[in-house]
């Protein structure tokens, strides 16, 4: 049985799977903080000096009363919130990963595309006399017996 596994998680496609897994990971890791740490700031900062992070309502008061500070403020005094800035960061990392996604299938499509559009190479050609189809190597024509150059 182990051995079984060993043969399916080596094969060719497994592994790309896995490592293409671990790259989305990543790149997922590096578009969370580039929404967190570099776009939504400014964003915040032109929109009046907005936390993103910090954007909350209080569904349910905890065990300490509010009105609180920050979101973690909320959070340990056991207050039940709706965190929609927190939201609006995900949804900013999605558009942004949908966005490189979309670029790099596109390429893809666009390489895949000129792949296509290479013509093969001729087998077959036309005889300039009788006009009958007949193969490039031909140096004579079998319909008319004319002499091909």
């Amino acid at each position: 049985m182990l051995k079984e596994f060993k043969e399916f998680a080596m094969r060719g496609n497994v592994v790309d799977m896995a490592v293409g897994i671990i790259i989305g990971a990543a790149f997922g890791t590096i578009v969370k903080s580039l929404v967190s740490d570099v776009i939504m700031p400014p964003v915040g900062l032109l929109l009046g000096g907005v936390d993103f992070s910090n954007l909350f309502f209080v569904i349910r008061e905890g065990t300490i009363s509010g009105p609180f500070d920050s979101l973690k403020q909320a959070q340990e005094a056991g207050a039940v919130t709706l965190n929609y800035g927190v939201f609006l960061d995900t949804v900013v990392s999605f558009l942004i990963v949908a966005w490189a996604i979309f670029i790099l299938i596109k390429g893809m499509n666009k390489m895949k595309k000129k792949e296509a559009e290479v013509p093969a190479e001729a087998t077959t050609k036309e005889c300039p006399y009788c006009f009958n189809t007949i193969s490039i190597k031909a140096t004579r024509c079998p319909a008319c017996t004319s002499s091909l150059t």
